[in-house]
């Protein structure tokens, strides 16, 4: 069998019998335990995320925090992501995305809460935490956490670096641009933010993420509303194929439910991160005065993902971009919306677009992989690691593409297992701790977000 075959199936039975499963469990469990939190508390987390927080502990503002959480979420799963999941799994994929995202959200949630919890003061002051500190701390599982660290790393190497820096480069391969300097470009300007740490990222953050999502949103509405007859039967093929049984009768291959439902959960963990632990590493330098702010904070983040996410799969199939033969990725996107800019526009869009959200991501990957790095080694040793990441940049620009993504889904998935043995194993310290903040008297509650 062949290396990249063996690997795709790989990761197709693992998605399938181990995140779906674990997604859905843990998530319905959580969901009912704490109310539909993930509806129900979504005002509050806006509230939260503009509110004061002087006199909080903590790094980084809860807006700066989330924005280097989006910044995390918004890479080019979002777009190029989109791209391979219909390719892949059909429209029905989609449904199924949002499916992921719903019951994510409270895994998500539940994370943060632990990652303030158990945070931890580094050598030079700064909080940090995250799933390897409440594995060990929480639950005593000192060597899960080392793996979960490792698995950090190698996700920080393939979905934060290797596929977001492959996907920049595919439009502008067709541009004559060669993908070794552009590999070289990105290197050099993510090393100029990679060394300022959390807060440098923090601040870039801040002032890209808001900008770049309102611009490519905006863009896509405007492709929409050019085919607005067309989205409604759009909404109908993807239902449809979400829940056809069909491929159930031949077996687990074709765009049946089962296959629909894998990508769409593979996918879905690729563009949120839900549960995958990067978030409560990132959350985890907040300034706040009680973990579950932070947790209900970070519930925006996943709806604001899925909106883009919703976007670009719309576009793609009023367009007919996922039908034509010969498009790959990003190069797929860039069809779509030259049907409405023309194709220069189009592939403008498309590379501003992808330029951004990828710098952003592998920005904040990296951070997620040299935390992980300095618990495992120290803060001083972990130095090594973010030389090996900015060095690997290049690299990215000239692997295959279908190759590429394969891994990053096979690592990312690993991270999502084992911060899930932490969740469940002190899912009841979060539904206690949640119950007695949400029973304060309301206006205590928000004065305490307000403050």
């Amino acid at each position: 069998m062949h290396l990249q075959e063996f690997f795709s199936r790989l990761n197709e039975n693992f998605t399938l019998f181990c995140v779906l499963p674990g997604i859905l469990v843990l998530g319905l469990y959580l969901t009912i335990k704490l109310r539909f939190l993930q509806i129900s508390k979504l005002g509050m987390s806006a509230r939260s995320l503009l509110s004061s927080d002087k006199g909080e502990e903590g790094n980084i503002s809860h807006y700066q925090a989330l924005s280097a959480v989006i910044a995390g979420n918004l890479g080019t799963g979002n777009i190029s992501g989109m791209a391979i999941a219909l390719a892949t799994g059909g429209p029905g994929a989609l449904v199924w995305m949002w499916i992921m995202a719903f019951f994510g959200a409270t895994i998500q949630y539940a994370s943060c809460v632990l990652g303030v919890k158990y945070r931890e003061h580094d050598a030079d002051g700064e909080y940090v935490g995250g799933p390897m500190y409440y594995l060990k701390r929480g639950l005593g599982l000192k060597k899960i956490a080392i793996v979960f660290s490792f698995f950090t790393m190698i996700a920080a190497l393939t979905v934060g670096n290797f596929a977001q820096i492959n996907s920049i480069v595919l439009p502008l391969n067709s541009l004559g641009i060669n993908p070794l300097i552009c590999g070289l470009v990105m290197m050099v300007i993510v090393a100029a933010v990679t060394f300022g740490g959390i807060q440098r990222l923090a601040r870039v953050a801040s002032s890209i993420v808001p900008v770049m999502a309102l611009v490519y949103l905006l863009a896509a509405l405007i492709v929409l509303a050019m085919n607005y007859h067309a989205i409604l039967p759009a909404f109908q093929k993807m239902i449809a194929a979400a829940f056809d049984t069909s491929s159930l009768v031949g077996g687990f291959l074709g765009y049946g439910m089962v296959k629909a439902m894998s990508v769409g959960f593979g996918r879905g963990v690729f563009a949120t991160d839900a549960g995958t632990g990067i978030v409560p590493i990132l959350q985890s330098s907040a300034r706040t005065k009680h973990p579950v702010v932070d947790g209900v904070v970070t519930l925006v983040a996943p709806f604001i993902v899925m909106v883009i996410c919703t976007a670009t799969g719309l576009m793609l199939i009023v367009t007919g971009a996922y039908e034509q033969p010969g498009l790959q990725s990003t190069n797929m996107v860039t069809y779509a919306f030259s049907q409405v800019f023309g194709n220069k526009m189009g592939g403008f869009v498309v590379i501003a677009a992808l330029s951004l959200f990828a710098y952003t991501t592998v920005i904040a990957w990296g951070c997620c992989g040299e935390k992980a790095a300095s618990y495992l080694w120290g803060k001083k040793s972990a130095k090594w690691f973010q030389y090996i990441y900015l060095s690997l940049i290049p690299i990215g620009a000239i692997a295959h593409v279908d190759l590429v993504w394969i891994l990053a889904d096979i690592s990312i998935s690993l991270m999502l297992v084992t911060n899930l043995i932490g969740v469940a194993g002190l899912s009841k310290e979060v539904i206690k701790d949640s119950r007695e903040y949400f029973a304060m008297d309301a206006p205590e509650a928000v004065s305490e977000t307000q403050s």
